[in-house]
């Protein structure tokens, strides 16, 4: 049986199964990126609702006291504000819980971001049930599903602090609404600097070339994937996984290559499985190239408090639920 550094990208962390990987928030990334896309566009704006330490527009405004404004516990109003600074020619990035901003602003998002096609970014923080104790309230489980169906809305869902600082420095470039969607807690870098990103892109980041199960992953629960394709091939069953870090628009020409090798799919992120990234492969597929499916995420429950891994293993997203499920899906 070939060695595992075979399998793995070799742009991915060379200790990614190491007990010692670094961890970093994914929201971390973020603010980087907001730094770095201050730094080369002077158009680049930042608004926040009184969130900016957790939310990550500190480091933004230190460096750019008078490009940054604070709007308060108001994210109807922030959205809207955004809208009106990039009908004026700049480019804003609002920045609150996912839970505030987009699901309390949907509608202003929709109106007067999205209908009037203004490219406002906005960096939705603590998704997913891995914000933990803050409970069900503040754990965004619906955000994909509510921002891919808004029309001229890009969807991003990096997998780790370095694909979001990325992720955040390309978003400026697209003259469109984006949605970057990001954790609280610190996870396991997976990419290093030379990993290459692109919106709209998928990236197969565990080859095979005969595999029996194509897992399609996003977010931080992209390094559980690989941990169960770890699991499968020292037992014998080969798999491949995606990283599908942009959920909108689509990678549909990797899905269907994807689909056509290896003829099962098993979808995996920390959201609800009805209209998210699932739901998004479900689509695609079903109008290409249909096969059998299987979806891991959170199943038509809200949130509850605990510890992100507890409830990550208590909502069945973690290595052995992942492992089960190409299992489920293999003997279909």
């Amino acid at each position: 049986m070939p060695d595992l550094p075979s399998r793995l990208d070799a742009t991915l962390n060379a200790k990614l199964f190491d007990d010692d990987v670094e961890q970093v928030a994914i929201r971390t990334g973020f603010g980087e990126g907001l730094v770095c896309a201050g730094e080369a566009d002077a158009r680049v704006v930042v608004l926040c609702g009184d969130l900016t330490e957790s939310a990550q527009a500190l480091p933004f405004k230190k460096k750019f006291p008078d490009r940054f404004v604070e709007l308060g516990v108001a994210e109807q109003n922030m959205a809207s504000v955004a809208s009106g600074m990039a009908a004026m020619g700049k480019i804003p990035f609002i920045t609150s819980y996912a839970m505030f901003s987009p699901g309390r602003n949907w509608e202003q998002i929709r109106t007067t971001i999205a209908y009037n096609n203004r490219p406002v970014k906005i960096g939705g923080s603590h998704a997913g049930v891995s914000v933990g104790p803050d409970g069900g309230t503040h754990q965004a489980i619906e955000d994909i599903a509510i921002t891919r169906v808004v029309p001229r809305m890009i969807v991003i869902c990096p997998c780790d602090s370095i694909e979001a600082r990325k992720a955040t420095i390309a978003a400026v470039t697209t003259g469109t609404p984006v949605y970057l969607r990001l954790a609280r807690n610190k996870t396991p870098v997976i990419t290093t600097d030379d990993t290459p990103f692109e919106i709209g892109r998928a990236k197969i980041v565990w080859r095979s070339d005969a595999p029996k199960v194509g897992l399609v992953a996003c977010g931080a629960l992209v390094h559980k994937a690989l941990l169960a394709a770890k699991t499968l091939h020292e037992n014998g069953v080969e798999v491949e996984v995606t990283n599908l870090s942009t959920v909108k628009p689509l990678d549909s020409v990797a899905i269907i290559a994807l689909a056509k090798k290896a003829k099962r799919i098993v979808t995996i992120e920390e959201h609800q499985i009805y209209g998210g990234m699932g739901s998004a492969v479900a689509e695609c597929l079903a109008k290409h190239y249909p096969v059998p499916m299987h979806f891991v995420g959170v199943d038509d429950r809200f949130g509850q408090s605990g510890t992100p891994e507890e409830l990550i293993e208590h909502y069945g997203m973690g290595r052995d639920a992942i492992v089960s499920a190409a299992h489920e899906v293999m003997a279909r």
